[in-house]
């Protein structure tokens, strides 16, 4: 049996290069896709272009994808976007809804289940995952990115039903929830959530890591959750927890 395989999206920066390097770390191959190119690729990993928006494009991403090491055990939907403009939700825009809708539900979705039919066509003797990164908004409710909110709570019922789906054939599905995360994504709130924080509002306090995302997949794709599926595993700092 050869080293595993994994293929992560949005992967060249923020969470997705830290999962691409942890799953590295752990002995996965990487097959890293994005929109374009790195400018500083993984070193031993390969590269697919592709916009997981894009559905016409997924057929050739997988192959690419499974023909870069010859398998393929782990998909890691990482790859999403922001809201355009962080604000009140009686002012979102149809634009910006299916922008975020498109990336972070549709092309997830269809993404996974392309992934999935060419894993349950394939045999394999090693232990398969897909692992799905949302957010702390799939249950917190956050009106200036309501569209974002409503994508990442949507992710949860995802990983759900595929984990139902793929239960019989091993592979496992998972759901990771991110809480404040340090990221290019967040830069425009730095100050903001560098006052809560100090403050209290996570009770872990400091920032989450793109190293904290990726020791988490790493776990999870290599096996040492194997008797669960569907689960959501918090990476926040405690953020999730309701207090007095």
């Amino acid at each position: 049996m050869g080293r595993p395989a994994a293929l992560v999206t949005g992967a060249n920066r923020g969470l997705g290069r830290g999962i691409a390097v942890a799953l590295q770390a752990r002995g996965f191959d990487v097959v890293a896709n994005d929109l374009e190119a790195p400018p500083e690729p993984l070193a031993g990993s390969a590269f697919v272009r592709g916009d997981v928006a894009d559905t016409k494009q997924h057929a050739r991403m997988v192959e690419e994808a499974w023909g870069a090491f010859g398998r393929l055990d782990c998909l890691v939907n990482n790859a999403g976007v922001m809201t355009d403009v962080r604000g009140d939700l009686l002012e979102l825009s149809e634009k910006s809804f299916d922008r975020v809708l498109g990336v972070n539900l549709r092309g997830t979705f269809f993404l996974t289940q392309r992934v999935a039919k060419r894993m349950l066509a394939t045999p394999a003797d090693a232990f398969r995952s897909i692992v799905t990164i949302s957010s702390v908004n799939a249950f917190m409710a956050g009106g200036t990115r309501a569209d974002y909110s409503l994508s990442k709570s949507a992710l949860t019922m995802l990983v759900k039903l595929y984990a139902v789906r793929l239960a019989d054939a091993g592979i496992r599905c998972y759901e990771i929830r991110p809480g404040i995360m340090r990221t290019d994504m967040t830069s425009s709130v730095r100050a903001q959530y560098d006052r809560k924080i100090a403050d209290g509002f996570v009770p872990i306090r400091r920032w989450g890591e793109p190293d904290d995302v990726g020791r988490c997949v790493a776990m999870l794709a290599a096996g040492e959750l194997a008797f669960s599926t569907g689960e959501a595993v918090h990476v926040d700092g405690g953020l999730h927890i309701q207090t007095l």
